[in-house]
């Protein structure tokens, strides 16, 4: 559910980090980012595909908010 308090890699925190930015203040992503991206091995490519998910997650999110889509019972007893 955070993050920030998940057992995961510098490398996944620095992914999440940016994607978190990029959705929430995209007009401050600048290169800085893009190279802390890549010290932790992330490539052009990888850096376009974790913005392309951003993308389609807020606007799937924002078309269920939208369109009043509440989700099922049973999403939340799997384990997520």
């Amino acid at each position: 559910m955070n993050y920030r308090k998940a057992d995961i890699t510098p490398r996944q925190r620095a992914m999440l980090d940016f994607a978190m930015k990029l959705s929430k203040d995209a007009q401050a992503i600048c290169d800085a980012d893009f190279d802390h991206l890549r010290t932790h091995g992330f490539t052009d490519e990888d850096i376009w595909d974790i913005a392309g998910v951003m993308a389609f997650f807020g606007l799937s999110n924002r078309m269920a908010n939208f369109t009043s889509m509440r989700r099922n019972t049973e999403f939340y007893t799997m384990g997520r």
